[in-house]
């Protein structure tokens, strides 16, 4: 969950990269209601900070010239949260808000307590990226991914207790690897002592991390994205979808990540695809949300909910009598 620091600074940078905004956008931008939205400006300008309002048929915020920036006081926590969402937003928006945010957390950087800086050094060093993702979901205890940054940039054992997706608890001690974002949550790459193999761990089903010792000098060499967008693939979803994309496999691997799909040639300018999701519904948006010609080949009611889909649409687009 987002502090109120976090989002304050977040809606900051996302203001400074053009000069109006309406606050339909910044909400959508920011991942909030409108509301929240509305509350947070209000507390920038309790802080002194300059946004005016706009008036017009679509009303919305700016920044005021020459507004005075008072700085934003953040703890450890905060700051490391703050941190992690600029990088974040940097990552997934090269130009315009990314290059803001990248600026800000090069400021932030340089402004926080040695522990912290280092706890944010560890992580960055420690930290890959799968797909090409919005934010991760989830809840992740800062706490815990920074001691597991610290322990792969270490090369260091760790203990914790992980509970599966079933709900049970067991004690688990490894030898991290490397921390990877995806398009949705954290994950730990890690040589698992007890089983004696490589295992995927997500990151926010992991409690009371504990450094336990060196880890072995001659592990390594695993490509850690490749084994968690393949563990990811391999997780049942509760539902499967095989779809003629109609584009090369090369464009279609790059719109679709690894950790949803698989996907192989069918001649130069077509790819078969396996695609998982939660849902019949959840499958056909994500199709629908790509932007390129598909034919949903099964199953039945993937194919159905498509159809349903576009016809909501044509009925939204269709010119009153």
């Amino acid at each position: 969950m987002l502090s109120a620091s976090h989002r304050l600074l977040q809606l900051l940078a996302v203001l400074s990269t053009r000069p109006e905004w309406t606050s339909t956008e910044l909400a959508d931008r920011l991942g909030v209601h409108e509301r929240t939205v509305r509350r947070d400006v209000a507390k920038l300008r309790e802080l002194g900070y300059g946004v005016e309002a706009t008036t017009g048929p679509w009303g919305g915020y700016r920044l005021g010239a020459g507004s005075r920036m008072p700085p934003l006081t953040l703890d450890d926590d905060e700051a490391m949260a703050t941190a992690i969402a600029l990088r974040s937003l940097a990552w997934n928006h090269p130009d315009g808000e990314g290059q803001s945010a990248l600026t800000a957390l090069r400021k932030l950087q340089r402004c926080l307590p040695r522990r912290s800086a280092e706890a944010l050094d560890r992580l960055d060093a420690a930290t890959a990226r799968a797909g090409q993702a919005p934010e991760p979901r989830g809840e992740v205890d800062l706490h815990v991914l920074t001691a597991l940054a610290g322990a792969c940039r270490g090369r260091e054992r760790a203990r914790f207790r992980y509970r599966d997706r079933r709900g049970a608890g067991t004690d688990r001690e490894v030898e991290p690897v490397r921390v990877v974002r995806t398009a949705h949550r954290w994950y730990l790459a890690a040589w698992d002592l007890d089983r004696d193999d490589w295992r995927v761990f997500r990151v926010d089903r992991i409690t009371g991390v504990t450094v336990t010792g060196r880890a072995e000098a001659r592990r390594g060499g695993v490509d850690a994205v490749a084994l968690v967008e393949a563990s990811i693939t391999a997780t049942p979803f509760e539902v499967h979808a095989d779809v003629e994309i109609h584009r090369p496999l090369g464009e279609v691997q790059a719109l679709v990540p690894a950790t949803v799909a698989q996907h192989r040639a069918d001649g130069p300018h077509h790819t078969l695809t396996r695609l998982g999701g939660p849902s019949p519904g959840w499958v056909a948006d994500y199709l629908l949300r790509l932007g390129v010609p598909f034919t949903v080949l099964a199953p039945d009611d993937v194919r159905e909910m498509v159809v349903a889909r576009l016809e909501e649409l044509l009925v939204l687009q269709r010119p009153p009598d």
